[in-house]
């Protein structure tokens, strides 16, 4: 393949372009914002997830607690009754009479029991509706860092993204002064070794695979024309010569 050394000189600055674009790339899929992002957003499900848990053992708790007030009513309405029924005199067997303050004072002692149930109820309840109160908190905390990850995020991606686009439109200057078979040559080289298709020679090596390259090597490149398009023998890039490749 031939092409005018000037025009092997631009692919070495289309090479750095497109390393910067690589670069840009890389840096906008790993920006630290993402990480954090994603660990924010899965702590606002966790959270989110605690909530309902905590709100359903409120709702648990409360049913739980009107179940219990109304055994407490129900057994202060029949207390009530009969201990009307003992005060009015209407009862005068001895043995009605002792089967009825019987009954009361079971009653009264069920009543206190049934109370004491309401008022551990009524201590779950409050305990659970705090938990709920602190989990929304935390979860509105979450949420506020989430939304200033999210702007940092998008603030350094605008950025990369005037730079990417600053640097395409340099790119594109500059593939104009490639040939286009050289230029689909250095395009499909870089699609197989890790983007980069092109490299100097720089004093007797490839700047590509980094490898010195041999005597026999140099010297057909020495021998070779000015704008005859060289590759390197060990990793197959296109080498462009420069004043500094040491031939």
């Amino acid at each position: 393949m031939k092409a005018a050394p000037q025009a092997q000189l631009r692919l070495i600055d289309l090479q750095e372009l497109d390393s910067s674009l690589d670069r840009l790339a890389h840096r906008r899929r790993t920006l630290p914002e993402l990480a954090e992002i994603e660990r924010a957003e899965g702590r606002l499900t966790e959270l989110r997830d605690a909530i309902v848990t905590a709100e359903t053992e409120v709702g648990d708790l409360r049913r739980e607690q009107k179940k219990a007030e109304q055994d407490v009513d129900q057994v202060r309405v029949r207390a009530d009754r009969d201990q009307k029924r003992l005060d009015s005199g209407q009862v005068t067997s001895a043995k009605d009479l002792g089967s009825l303050q019987t009954e009361i004072e079971s009653l009264q002692r069920r009543q206190s029991d049934l109370e004491e149930v309401v008022l551990e109820i009524m201590e779950r309840t409050e305990a659970a509706e705090t938990r709920v109160t602190e989990l929304r908190a935390e979860q509105e905390s979450a949420r506020r860092e989430l939304d200033g990850l999210t702007e940092r995020r998008d603030a350094a991606q605008r950025e990369i993204d005037d730079e990417a686009g600053t640097t395409t439109t340099a790119r594109t200057a500059v593939a104009k002064d490639v040939p286009d078979d050289l230029l689909a040559l250095y395009e499909k080289l870089r699609a197989q070794f890790g983007g980069v298709g092109a490299a100097k020679l720089f004093r007797g090596a490839c700047q590509g695979c980094h490898l010195a390259l041999n005597n026999a090597d140099l010297n057909r490149i020495r021998a070779a024309a000015e704008d005859e398009v060289v590759r390197c023998e060990e990793c197959r890039r296109v080498l462009v010569r420069t004043p500094e490749s040491g031939l």
